[in-house]
């Protein structure tokens, strides 16, 4: 095995966990996720019991929120490591996508591994006020980001991650991925935006509490955190 199909294995490990974790977050957050641990769980030289390890439901939607952003950055990792194995001086590449691939990738991670739980930026002294770019994929503007607290409006969130892992394994690497095979059909129907999660219901359910929102002049109604629903003669 070359050291490209290495790490073309490894980036689509990467992505397979963010996609597992992801899908984890979202059955966490509707509450459609099991926790179940075992009554008696023995490893190696140590026991515990399920008092000792059973989660509540709020610590699980709290743990799955941080299990996604840890496989997000474990993106970033993935692409770094696989651009460094097989371009000798990513830095200095003559080609402009590698270049911004590796560095978004590399100041990612650094951020990540120093504070993990509350990443901070630390940028170079020659990347600073720098703006690195993939089109359609991911763009980083570095200026006065050093010192900063990780927002993922730096960078363009988990999906832009995504796409850099998917970029680096078919375009620098030169995988050449097989058709998908058929996928299991969804038991909802969600669509998610940010993390705003809109299920697809034949009816209201038991138990479900009015809210009483005043629509804007234009007919929008707003949910908080900058999202609307539209009237659909105006989407």
């Amino acid at each position: 095995m070359t050291e490209s199909e290495k790490h073309i294995g490894l980036l689509f490990t990467a992505e397979l966990q963010f996609r597992l974790a992801s899908a984890v977050r979202l059955a966490t957050s509707l509450g459609t996720q099991p926790i179940d641990l075992p009554v008696i769980w023995t490893h190696g030289d140590h026991s515990v019991r399920y008092g000792d390890i059973a989660l509540r439901p709020d610590q699980a939607d709290y743990a799955a929120h941080f299990l996604q952003r840890s496989a997000t950055y474990l993106l970033a990792v993935a692409v770094k490591d696989a651009i460094r194995a097989v371009v000798s001086d990513p830095k200095a590449s003559s080609d402009s996508e590698v270049r911004a691939a590796y560095q978004i990738a590399r100041l990612i991670r650094n951020a990540f591994a120093h504070s993990p739980f509350s990443p901070i930026w630390s940028i170079d002294p020659n990347c600073q006020s720098t703006t690195f770019e993939i089109a359609d994929v991911i763009r980083l503007d570095t200026t006065d980001l050093h010192g900063k607290a990780f927002d993922w409006r730096h960078y363009g969130g988990p999906l832009a991650l995504y796409r850099l892992a998917q970029f680096t394994r078919i375009q620098v690497l030169k995988d050449d991925p097989p058709p998908r095979r058929v996928l299991p059909i969804p038991k909802t129907v969600v669509y998610q935006q940010g993390n705003l999660i809109l299920q697809k219901v034949d009816e209201i359910p038991p138990g479900a509490v009015p809210v009483d929102v005043e629509p804007l002049p234009d007919g929008r109604i707003p949910l908080g955190d900058g999202h609307f629903l539209v009237p659909k003669d105006r989407e």
